[in-house]
């Protein structure tokens, strides 16, 4: 006995926020290629750290895009859950990229110091007040989402990151152009570069939960599980799985046993409301056996 073939599709965390998504993309895509220009053009590690930061996001919000379309058309009958998975690979593969551009900004720096680029101040200043414009108009955008979707909160933060790293490069702007201390540059590049790590792993440790299919963080299972037997009926719990989809589809399945006395779509209807309402766990399949039900009859030869 069991539950789970009339479940409607629940639309992710990150689908609902799409229009969102689409206008940072457009916008950050446009400046980070100014970005990029500009800063080869001056030389200014700076910059390019900003920039790069900037391409991470147009890479993350291009795949979460992508997999909010193929969502929306479904996975086909091979792919029970759809592409929801892709947007938790893109927040993981996005952490990649960002410390393979924190390396890069260190590894150049290291250079830098030694033997320090003459920068031009103006191009610089003038770049960087427009690039802070642009941040805190994607970083609005995204700042909803950010609440409910990993793959958005992965954008917004580095959209935060690239905001106060363009202020860092009118700090370095000015700089050099009071005083034309050289070293101004590389270290507000480093800066930049170093900021965004502390929370480009905690980013990464919560994609990888999702991926290797841990509880979230915010549910308990032992309280869950408690609180399942405590309804009319119920007798036992076991093989209990919670796991997360994508942001905003968290799942739950298990084990009933059943009282002797106890009416089956009764109880089945207050293990899901108490799911939903209490775990806010929208997608939950049960398997409820009778007292009688031996498993181990049913099991297969191992």
């Amino acid at each position: 006995m069991g539950e789970g073939h009339t479940h409607a599709p629940i639309a992710s965390a990150g689908g609902r926020h799409r229009k969102a998504l689409i206008a940072a993309f457009c916008i950050t895509a446009g400046y980070m290629v100014v970005e990029f220009v500009v800063g080869f053009a001056s030389g200014s590690l700076a910059l390019v750290s900003d920039a790069a930061h900037m391409g991470t996001d147009v890479l993350g919000l291009g795949m979460a895009l992508t997999a909010i379309m193929l969502a929306a058309r479904g996975g086909g009958s091979q792919r029970t859950y759809g592409w929801y998975r892709l947007e938790v690979l893109a927040a993981l593969a996005n952490g990649v990229l960002l410390f393979a551009v924190a390396a890069y900004v260190l590894y150049e720096a290291i250079s830098r110091f030694q033997n320090p680029p003459d920068i031009p101040g103006v191009p610089l200043l003038v770049v960087a007040f427009v690039g802070l414009a642009v941040n805190i108009i994607s970083f609005r955008l995204l700042s909803t989402g950010s609440k409910e979707s990993i793959n958005l909160k992965a954008a917004s933060l580095e959209v935060l990151g690239d905001l106060l790293g363009s202020v860092g490069v009118i700090i370095a702007a000015l700089i050099l152009m009071t005083t034309g201390w050289p070293y101004a540059d590389p270290i507000i590049g480093v800066a930049i570069g170093l900021f965004i790590l502390p929370r480009t792993f905690l980013l990464m440790r919560q994609a990888i939960r999702v991926l290797i299919e841990a509880a979230p963080p915010e549910i308990s299972v032992d309280t869950v599980r408690a609180e399942l037997i405590a309804i009319d009926g119920v007798e036992e719990v076991h093989d209990l799985h919670i796991w997360t989809i994508t942001s905003g589809i968290d799942s739950a399945s298990g084990h009933v046993l059943l009282a002797p006395d106890a009416d089956y779509n009764t109880v089945l209807t207050s293990l899901r409301t108490l799911l939903h309402d209490r775990f806010h766990i929208e997608h939950s399949t049960f398997q409820c056996e009778p007292r009688s039900f031996d498993e181990s009859t049913t099991a297969l030869p191992i």
